[in-house]
């Protein structure tokens, strides 16, 4: 059977996560590099993985998406548009790539892809993230999108003996549209 392509780039496509992926969903969270990016500290097991699929199917707080490769339908990571609050139309945007999948413009692609069904779709006004102080190259690409440091949550890890700050970014949805070329969509 073929994949959903929810939302669709030139590299990338979104899809729904599935009972299916709780293998190859487990199996990412168990990277050392993708869990020091990321700042995972807990273990999980594969049944608290299909049950959080499962709830994460059912949140309408949240819409979690499986990042793949159009060329040949491998899942290369995650992202969610999660913490959404309909009232003040804001929520909180995260990613995370496979190893071999990153530095390859991927990333970039699916966080313009979320950014545009978040203020295009979902009629978010504001869309926050964090990130790690230790994590460059993920600043940049937040940059490139168009995020702007709001402030700096001091020694807010604590992640391999040591205390690391995470830093808050955000966009603002005429932000977005006028660098992705959507300004006369909403006034």
């Amino acid at each position: 059977m073929e994949n959903v392509r929810f939302l669709e780039g030139k590299e990338v496509y979104l899809r729904p996560i599935e009972a299916a992926d709780t293998d190859w969903y487990f199996s990412t969270l168990y990277d050392p590099k993708t869990r020091r990016l990321t700042g995972t500290q807990m273990h999980h097991t594969r049944e608290q993985i299909a049950s959080y699929i499962e709830a994460k199917s059912q949140d309408r707080s949240s819409v979690l998406l499986i990042i793949a490769t159009r060329s040949d339908d491998t899942p290369i990571g995650d992202i969610a548009i999660q913490d959404i609050d309909t009232m003040n139309r804001n929520a909180n945007i995260r990613i995370a790539l496979t190893n071999s999948s990153q530095n390859k413009g991927y990333g970039t692609e699916a966080l313009r892809l979320m950014l545009d069904y978040g203020f295009g779709v979902l009629n978010l006004h504001r869309i926050e993230l964090n990130v790690f102080s230790y994590n460059h190259r993920a600043m940049r690409v937040y940059e490139k999108v168009g995020f702007k440091q709001e402030g700096v949550q001091r020694e807010a890890l604590f992640y391999n003996h040591q205390y690391h700050d995470s830093i808050l970014m955000s966009i603002l949805e005429d932000e977005y549209r006028t660098l992705s070329g959507n300004s006369n969509r909403r006034k």
